[in-house]
C-alpha cells in the first residue's frame, strides 16, 4: 500500500510537501541538487564575462559568490549525511494526510 501511495503522488506534491513537513524526502533533495547546478552553470558564465571584460572587482564578488554557494552546498550535504532522507509516506502520516482527504 506504501508504494501505490508513493506512486500516486508527483513530484511536485512531494516537494510542497516537503517543504511542509520536517525531513527532507528524495524529490524535494533532487530539485535543490538540479536548483545548486544550474547555480553553478550561472555563476560559471557570469565568471567567465567577468574576466573578459577585466573589471577584477566584479571577478572579486562573483567568486564571493561561488565560495558561498559552494559552503551552503557542502553543509547541505553534510547535514542530510547526518539526518538521512525521509519517504514522502513517512511525511504524509506526520501531517495527518490522507489521501482521501485530498481528492475531496
Amino acid at each position: 500500500m506504501a508504494e501505490s501511495a508513493s506512486k500516486s503522488i508527483s513530484s511536485a506534491e512531494a516537494v510542497m510537501l516537503g517543504a511542509l513537513a520536517s525531513g527532507v524526502n528524495g524529490p524535494t533533495w533532487v530539485v535543490l541538487k538540479i536548483t545548486f547546478m544550474m547555480l553553478a552553470i550561472c555563476l560559471i558564465a557570469m565568471l567567465s564575462l567577468a574576466f573578459v571584460s577585466s573589471e577584477f572587482i566584479i571577478v572579486g564578488h562573483i567568486v564571493l559568490l561561488v565560495i558561498i554557494g559552494s559552503v551552503l552546498f557542502v553543509l547541505l550535504n553534510s547535514f542530510l549525511a547526518h539526518t538521512g532522507l525521509v519517504s514522502v509516506e513517512q511525511q504524509i502520516e506526520e501531517m495527518s494526510i490522507s489521501q482521501n482527504d485530498k481528492r475531496n
